[in-house]
């Protein structure tokens, strides 16, 4: 992924681009999550043992990093994040969005356990439209996209040695 992002053919084409954006890359497999950041897109993993400790994002939103004209990976050195984390056993969502979810008016999902809640009492679909509708009704000014799915983790998970 990393040298796709570092190719000169990529780069080039970026410089020529108006604007700049962010790129959040999840994929799962197995029992784990890997991802790929730049810039401030969100990744929130959802699961009662998680929330029991106030743990809902995985990764952290970047303000000063992109990619188009402006673009992180045109520096000596890129500016990135990424990890891998074991999803717990059970159901665990997976939720990605984009900055302006978190950004609009009211701020109604600025605090993540917020948007756990809605998600774990509804349904995915549901909970999406629900999510959409709260910051509709919130006059939202910034796009944003929302993907979710949900997996079961049926495989022993990583417990600490006094459990």
């Amino acid at each position: 992924m990393l040298n796709l992002f570092q190719e000169e053919q990529f780069l080039s084409k970026c410089r020529k681009v108006i604007g700049e954006t962010a790129c959040l890359i999840v994929l799962r497999k197995d029992k784990y999550l890997w991802w790929f950041s730049v810039g401030d897109c969100i990744l929130y993993l959802f699961h009662p043992e998680l929330a029991n400790l106030g743990q809902y994002q995985v990764n952290q939103r970047q303000f000063y990093e992109w990619i188009g004209q402006a673009n992180t990976f045109d520096q000596m050195v890129p500016c990135y994040s990424r990890g891998i984390r074991e999803l717990r056993k059970g159901i665990n969502r997976v939720l990605l969005t984009t900055d302006g979810f978190v950004e609009c008016p009211n701020e109604p999902f600025s605090n993540p356990e917020e948007i756990y809640n809605v998600m774990t009492n509804h349904q995915i679909e549901d909970g999406i439209n629900t999510l959409l509708q709260t910051i509709k009704k919130n006059n939202v000014r910034d796009s944003t996209t929302i993907i979710s799915w949900e997996v079961n983790i049926t495989k022993e998970v990583t417990k600490p040695s006094n459990k």
